[in-house]
């Protein structure tokens, strides 16, 4: 991978792992109101554990079956703009999202 393009898939991964962040932190206070701490933090870790497993099982999806995919959609000329490219990019921001969404409930559990 070119340096250029490497930077570029790293401020992606980083950028979505700080909006994961920042939703993880509203996430846990928001759930406190409701429950207690421990609940919230646990509550917030699941949702971005799941965030996270969706978004790297989605990459592996891509990854292996991506190319396939757009022959079958250029065979059958649909139309799409659905490229593997894209849908890895789309994947790794959904797995950055919910990996900073874990950190934030995981700070949260050890700071409060």
């Amino acid at each position: 991978m070119a340096p250029d393009r490497l930077v570029a898939a790293t401020r992606r991964f980083v950028v979505a792992g700080a909006v994961g962040a920042g939703l993880g932190a509203v996430g846990v206070v928001a759930f406190t109101a409701d429950a207690g701490l421990r609940t919230a933090t646990e509550r917030t870790f699941a949702l971005g554990a799941l965030a996270f497993g969706v978004g790297l099982l989605g990459w592996s999806g891509s990854v292996m079956a991506g190319r396939g995919i757009e022959n079958m959609q250029r065979y059958m000329e649909t139309g799409s703009n659905w490229t593997e490219a894209d849908s890895r990019r789309a994947m790794s921001r959904v797995t950055g999202f919910g990996l900073g969404a874990m950190l934030a409930a995981s700070l949260a559990t050890a700071w409060l």
